[in-house]
């Protein structure tokens, strides 16, 4: 059984409708860290709320890398995952987001019916151990929003929502994430990137 009271920023409090949703940058998003951007929402109430970007990479560090600076034994069933910027905010803490066949006792956040995220060094090890989750995004970092933040952002047409799906989220093909979500609303991007801006 995984907990839903954790210490994840924007997981205390009452529950609101991004949760478990995916958030699309608009074409003429002015914030340079969120350009072309899809986050996977985590948690969302009137606190405030945090997610997870899903398709850009963390620059020169690898998984292996990351279990040596952590003295975390690897063994030949460890498995090969990229590492993720999961957003500006507090970039040297890790975060993976994953199906929920595995969970942490008090330590998993259980976001939606089917994945979670958690950010212990348990994760990590049993990852290394070839065990784990069957799905995993690992990230370093979270992009956060303070109490109303996001919805102003959203009403000021910096972002597009959509339904999650695992094939979204894990897919390793990130080049084209953010594509293939505008395409789950049904939306032609040359249109879309001819009317935004325009209020």
């Amino acid at each position: 059984m995984v907990s839903k009271s954790h210490p994840f920023p924007g997981a205390s409090g009452s529950s609101l409708g991004l949760s478990g949703q995916i958030l699309i940058a608009m074409p003429a998003m002015p914030d340079p860290r969120f350009q072309r951007s899809v986050i996977y929402v985590c948690a969302h109430s009137e606190k405030g709320a945090m997610g997870i970007v899903i398709n850009k990479r963390f620059p020169a560090l690898t998984f292996a890398e990351l279990l040596e600076q952590l003295d975390i034994e690897t063994s030949i069933r460890t498995r090969s995952l990229p590492i993720h910027f999961g957003g500006p905010v507090d970039t040297g803490r890790g975060f993976v987001l994953h199906s929920l066949d595995y969970g942490v006792p008090e330590a998993t956040l259980e976001v939606s019916t089917s994945i979670g995220l958690t950010a212990t060094v348990d994760i990590l090890k049993a990852l290394a151990r070839g065990q784990g989750p069957h799905q995993a995004l690992l990230a370093l970092g979270y992009a956060g929003w303070d109490a109303g933040q996001l919805e102003d952002e959203i009403r000021a047409n910096g972002w597009l929502t959509c339904e999650a799906n695992a094939g979204l989220l894990f897919d390793d093909d990130i080049e084209l994430k953010w594509q293939h979500a505008i395409a789950t609303l049904g939306i032609d991007l040359a249109q879309l990137s001819s009317t935004s801006g325009n209020a």
